[in-house]
């Protein structure tokens, strides 16, 4: 645009021509760049985790993989997961089963408080409390783990030598998690189911034989199954995420600590997209038994 005495006037997004962008414009382009960011990491996490998975199967098919590794990582996440988990399923259960069993009592279905809070544990509660959990201390503890080894060279060393890094470190994590993940949801529902049967049983006067006949009439093997499918999907994301996330740590120890926070953050926020989809697809397969 051309000025009262002829010279180009700078060509802006603020109203008053200073040549400073304007805050709707800086707002757009941060969030174009955290988004872009964002999924060009996540895009990096799902290749390692394929490369893992590939490197992982030619490994056991060799008879080369590292069984004892992958025991003491999966011994690692139990200790760091089995006592939160179950403090967290005892209430979990709790909470459905009285805010569920007082609904349902309105209704006049008591019998239906067994069906209605055990159904709830099992298709949402366990799977999303598993994948926080994992997500929470097992990735944190992945990240940082993996953070230090690679803030120290540790992890260039391993390729200085010739060794994968992904094979030698990432594999052994990942099959870990899947052994532990599925395990982990068992606990989260029957400690969930146990804890909602006793608030039912002794604050909202149901039965015990109509509590469990509802529980076992309206649940199906294909609910445990859809169950067990999300903790492993959920474990996988968090593991190649927080392995992601450490073995790209950079900074000293500033870099580990925001791994560890990208990792805890990413992994939850993907699991709990990945259980939308999930439950979507399932619910358009299985509208009557999974409704």
């Amino acid at each position: 645009m051309t000025g009262v005495y002829g010279e180009v006037a700078p060509d802006s997004g603020d109203a008053a021509g200073t040549g400073d962008p304007g805050a709707g414009h800086v707002l757009r382009r941060n969030f174009a760049e955290t988004v872009g960011a964002g999924v060009a990491t996540f895009g990096r996490a799902l290749r390692m985790g394929a490369a893992a998975i590939s490197l992982g199967t030619g490994d056991a098919l060799r008879g080369r993989f590292q069984v004892h590794e992958t025991l003491a990582q999966a011994w690692f996440l139990i200790r760091v997961t089995a006592v939160p988990s179950i403090l967290m399923a005892i209430p979990f259960g709790v909470i459905v089963s009285a805010q569920v069993g007082n609904i349902v009592s309105e209704l006049g279905a008591d019998s239906m408080i067994g069906a209605a809070g055990g159904l709830g544990v099992i298709k949402q509660g366990a799977p999303m409390a598993t994948a926080m959990l994992l997500g929470g201390a097992g990735a944190a503890a992945i990240a940082a783990d993996l953070g230090a080894r690679t803030i120290r060279e540790e992890v260039d060393a391993l390729r200085v030598m010739g060794v994968d890094p992904v094979q030698r470190l990432v594999v052994p994590r990942i099959a870990a998690m899947m052994l532990v993940a599925p395990l982990l949801n068992i606990l989260i529902i029957v400690i969930g189911i146990g804890s909602g049967f006793v608030v039912a049983v002794s604050a909202l006067d149901v039965t015990p034989g109509s509590y469990w006949q509802s529980f076992g009439a309206f649940t199906t093997p294909i609910d445990v199954w859809v169950s067990l499918v999300k903790a492993l999907l959920f474990g996988f994301l968090v593991v190649v995420i927080a392995c992601q996330r450490g073995l790209e740590a950079k900074g000293g120890p500033r870099g580990v600590a925001d791994g560890v926070n990208a990792a805890v953050v990413m992994s939850i926020a993907a699991a709990v997209v990945l259980n939308t989809v999930i439950t979507q697809v399932v619910t358009m397969f299985f509208p009557v038994r999974m409704a």
